[in-house]
């Protein structure tokens, strides 16, 4: 079975906390998906979503952060680390995701 080129996300606690994360990846138009992934931390669960995904593009999070990683990098090093209590944040970062994949510049994270 061929793989969908989509950002992967890892499944968690409450898919309706990042409600604004996936709003920001829907605005730049790329597919995403929800998956079971495996790992110790959350930060280990973004890697093995990147990991994952056609597009090396992974996110995943837990009760405080949401974490997003590319297949590239150490795997204790997500590019972004954004609180889960900052949906203007989390919007940024969806975005972002998106925009890794396109190669375009990012939207500025506090």
């Amino acid at each position: 079975m061929t793989k969908k080129p989509e950002i992967i996300i890892a499944s968690g606690i409450d898919d309706t906390l990042i409600q604004p994360l996936l709003y920001g990846i829907e605005e730049e138009e790329i597919p995403f998906r929800f998956a079971e992934i495996d790992g110790q931390t959350t930060v280990e669960r973004a890697y093995q979503s990147a990991i994952e995904s056609q597009l090396s593009v992974g996110l995943a999070y837990d009760r405080d952060y949401t974490y997003l990683h590319f297949k590239n990098l150490p795997a204790a090093e997500p590019l972004f680390k954004v609180a889960i209590n900052r949906p203007d944040q989390l919007d940024r970062l969806g975005a972002n995701a998106a925009r890794l994949v396109k190669g375009v510049p990012f939207k500025e994270i506090d």
